[in-house]
């Protein structure tokens, strides 16, 4: 009997994989660069990075981060959560086949739950998946701060194809 299992990619293969969603994440999708997010971790939850900083505050007597700051890191996490997940799926593919499969991706609804005030030094974002269908995609995405305090939570629906 024959397999028809493909051959996972190879990890030269994975690791320019990671680097090229890292780099989209960060530096090719340029709001959130304007942001600052940064990828702490890939596998096996994505973990995102904010760093507080006077741009992002919303209300100026609290210094507290901005909601819209909030909605948007969350939605760009459930996003590139999708992305990894998609890539998972497609595990033979190479990385420029893998990453070709992300330009349909688009935020189909998002609720953004906001808990508590946005104080912080900084903030940790995850994402968990919660569907990957054919053409649609959805996640949970929550929002820490700097002493683990839950900040915010969301959810959210993505066309992945």
């Amino acid at each position: 009997m024959t397999s028809l299992a493909q051959p996972r990619r190879s990890a030269a293969e994975q690791a320019r994989l990671d680097a090229a969603l890292i780099d989209l994440f960060e530096n090719r999708i340029t709001f959130n660069r304007e942001l600052g997010l940064k990828v702490v971790r890939l596998w096996p939850t994505i973990l995102v990075r904010l760093d507080m900083r006077p741009a992002l505050v919303g209300h100026f007597h609290y210094g507290r981060l901005h909601g819209g700051v909030i909605s948007a890191t969350l939605d760009a996490l459930g996003g590139t959560a999708l992305m990894a997940a998609i890539t998972e799926r497609h595990a033979h593919e190479p990385t420029e086949q893998a990453m070709a499969r992300f330009v349909k991706i688009g935020t189909i609804d998002l609720r953004v739950d906001y808990l508590r005030p946005g104080l912080g030094r900084h903030f940790i974002a995850s994402a968990e998946i919660t569907r990957l269908g054919g053409r649609v995609g959805s996640t949970q995405m929550r929002l820490h701060n700097d002493e683990d305090v839950l900040i915010a939570t969301a959810s959210a629906a993505y066309i992945v194809s």
